[in-house]
């Protein structure tokens, strides 16, 4: 099964209602862009300096709510968002000091809440590295773009070809992209494996968020067939 999940890149809690309002006609899922200004020269809610982080709310009632954290040892807030009501959690890779902390970390959000737990994996990062750690993760998010951090990085062509080589080898592992995703790249990376899609610019920034959604949905379908 496709699924397009929105993306938001929060700057406050109001505007995560924004676009909880701006989808609701025709998504009940949104994916949420976290930047700790540490792990990307980005910050966004629910963070008030670099690395500091506020209490939260996430009051986003009846969406299906994927946090994604661009951010260093995610660990801690990846537990106050599972207890907060998130459906998943993404805690980089990358981000990680010690990755052997990775599974009892992810098992921690589990319990805290969340129905999944997985990693995201940036561009540059060697799939070997991750191998160890599939076992643990309920899904894999890649990123198609070089450099993370803000919506609009153009996407990179080699991310169909990353994918495929993981999906060859872990052919049941839920597969999730993210970056630059739009309707002229969204087959390659259906058909490569994936079947999970964080999308921001091409629906929150088009004329028309629902059509934009409808159609990368279809094209992704079709690219199954």
């Amino acid at each position: 099964m496709v699924e397009i999940i929105p993306t938001c890149v929060p700057q406050s809690a109001e505007d995560l209602q924004k676009a909880g309002h701006a989808i609701s006609a025709f998504a009940r899922s949104i994916h949420i862009d976290i930047d700790d200004d540490i792990f990307t020269p980005v910050l966004t809610w629910p963070y008030v300096e670099r690395g500091k982080w506020k209490e939260f709310e996430l009051g986003l009632t009846g969406f299906e709510i994927h946090m994604h954290l661009m951010t260093d040892e995610p660990r801690e807030l990846g537990i106050a968002f599972a207890r907060a009501g998130a459906h998943s959690i993404i805690g980089h890779l990358e981000g990680f000091l010690d990755t052997a902390k990775v599974p009892s970390t992810l098992d921690d959000w589990r319990s805290g809440g969340a129905k999944e737990a997985g990693l995201g994996v940036l561009m540059h990062t060697p799939l070997e590295v991750l191998h160890p750690l599939v076992p643990s993760c309920d899904f894999i998010h890649f990123m198609s773009i070089a450099t993370v951090g803000t919506q609009g990085i153009p996407y990179d062509s080699r991310a169909p070809a990353r994918i495929a080589e993981f999906h060859t080898r872990y052919p049941e592992m839920l597969i999730s992209v993210d970056g630059g995703v739009s309707l002229a790249n969204i087959g390659d990376l259906t058909r490569a494996g994936a079947t999970r899609f964080g999308v921001g610019s091409a629906i929150m920034k088009s004329e028309d968020p629902k059509a934009a959604y409808e159609a990368l949905k279809a094209a992704a379908e079709n690219a199954l067939q």
